[in-house]
């Protein structure tokens, strides 16, 4: 869900999108119910013993400002390279690196007239016409001018403040847009295929950079495959208990089999193109939740996506309905569960549960074979923390989170890139419009056959 905007008077671009959760806790006291107060440490948290559940680390934390300021030389955090104020990141490097504090717009963002301007074409999608997503979820919500939403006041289960009840989210309809960008120079692909790459979020990207000009000018410089891209709306509302939550924030496969199956068809019968079936010809891209989306459907499906590129993606305790076999959600995809230990224990036919010797397979990351997967992802030093007053869960620190996730993409020697940004704040506009065509060089680099610190290429 989509909170609000904090508008930097000196970006005028909006620069923080919070992330909601929903239920009503039976663990919260009648005045932290009335408080919605989000970004800081939750009233009765844990934040001084790290081995008892649900433990929030708060070391190197900055808590005068809202959301807290990080230090990105957090001990607990993987070791970076520190940027000199303005550069940018080498485009052939893996690794951690510390974006400075002055973010200008790069030069690919402004409209060149020399550059010839890709195609778009939309057409609509609803919940009746889908099969995979038919009903939707809707959340009933106060209206606009109430202090909370029943996402800030929800429930979580006794002694487990991972597990939101949630009572207000029902069946529904959803509409939503799908844009096209077709280049103006597609003559690039296997025969009549072409390269593809899925934005989540739809168009909502545009408030941030002119994102169809950034393709135009990376095209135009040979500097990225030509490529269709697919900008699909989200299904609404956001986090638990709704469709965008729902679509976004589940940890499966499941938004990726919805794309392949449902919205690609329908891409190739309107644009009247056929688009790769190649995986290392497929890019995933989102922000916040659709961020967490886009490494979902890599990693779910590296058979349809070996890209990903991501700004602030959502890797916490995010899922709902709650998932008793990932209890916290997209957070285990690079940490334990923040909760009690459960008993591991193994179950053959009808029989009696026994003790199991084998491992438990999570993290995700850390405990299952290296996917052909290459990433690029953002963080912001002022990016969300424990949005919801009622999750003190352990669970919820977008920047934690990353930087976690950057430690097990390294451990099992993936091909990623990962920029902490300072002065910035959840999917950072201005972060956004200075990064997004080096990012996006850096995700297709070595397709096919092209490296771009000046290697062969047929583009």
């Amino acid at each position: 869900m989509i909170r609000g905007w904090m508008t930097n008077a000196a970006r005028l671009l909006p620069t923080a999108i919070a992330v909601g959760v929903l239920g009503t806790s039976l663990m919260m006291s009648s005045a932290l119910a009335q408080s919605c107060e989000t970004n800081t440490v939750p009233v009765g948290a844990n934040t001084t013993n790290p081995t008892a559940p649900f433990f929030i680390n708060t070391q190197g934390l900055d808590l005068s400002t809202q959301p807290p300021t990080r230090n990105p030389n957090n001990p607990d955090y993987p070791p970076a390279t520190t940027l000199a104020d303005g550069t940018l990141p080498p485009l052939y490097a893996n690794g951690n690196f510390v974006l400075g504090p002055t973010h200008n717009p790069a030069p690919e963002t402004v409209t060149n007239a020399k550059v010839p301007q890709g195609k778009l074409y939309t057409f609509n999608m609803t919940s009746t016409d889908s099969v995979i997503y038919n009903p939707g979820l809707i959340r009933d919500d106060p209206p606009p001018s109430a202090n909370c939403r029943s996402i800030d006041v929800a429930a979580t289960a006794p002694n487990d403040p991972s597990y939101l009840f949630l009572t207000t989210s029902h069946p529904g309809t959803w509409t939503r847009t799908v844009t096209i960008y077709v280049p103006a120079r597609h003559g690039f692909g296997n025969g009549n295929e072409m390269p593809l790459m899925v934005l989540g979020d739809g168009d909502i990207l545009s408030f941030f950079v002119p994102i169809y000009t950034v393709f135009d000018n990376l095209i135009a410089e040979r500097k990225i495959p030509p490529m269709i891209v697919v900008a699909i709306g989200s299904g609404g509302q956001d986090a638990q208990g709704a469709e965008r939550g729902l679509e976004y924030d589940e940890v499966s496969g499941r938004y990726a089999e919805w794309v392949e199956r449902e919205v690609l068809p329908k891409v190739e019968q309107t644009i009247g193109m056929r688009l790769t079936r190649d995986p290392d010809g497929r890019a995933t891209m989102g922000i916040s939740s659709s961020g967490a989306a886009a490494f979902s459907m890599a990693w779910f499906h590296p058979d349809l996506y070996n890209r990903v590129l991501a700004y602030s993606p959502t890797l916490v305790n995010q899922q709902w309905p709650h998932n008793t076999g990932l209890r916290g959600g997209a957070w285990e995809f690079h940490s334990p569960w923040a909760g009690p230990p459960g008993p591991n224990e193994n179950i053959v036919g009808f029989g009696t549960p026994t003790p199991s010797t084998l491992p438990v397979a999570t993290p995700l990351v850390l405990q299952n074979p290296r996917k052909p997967i290459r990433a690029w992802y953002e963080v912001g030093d002022r990016d969300l923390f424990f949005p919801l007053p009622n999750m003190p869960d352990g669970m919820h620190d977008w920047t934690m989170a990353n930087e976690h996730m950057a430690k097990v993409l390294a451990a099992k020697g993936y091909q990623y890139q990962f920029v902490f940004s300072k002065n910035a704040g959840h999917v950072d506009g201005a972060t956004v419009a200075q990064t997004l065509p080096h990012a996006l060089q850096w995700v297709w680099e070595g397709y096919p056959n092209r490296r771009v610190d000046g290697g062969q290429h047929d583009w």
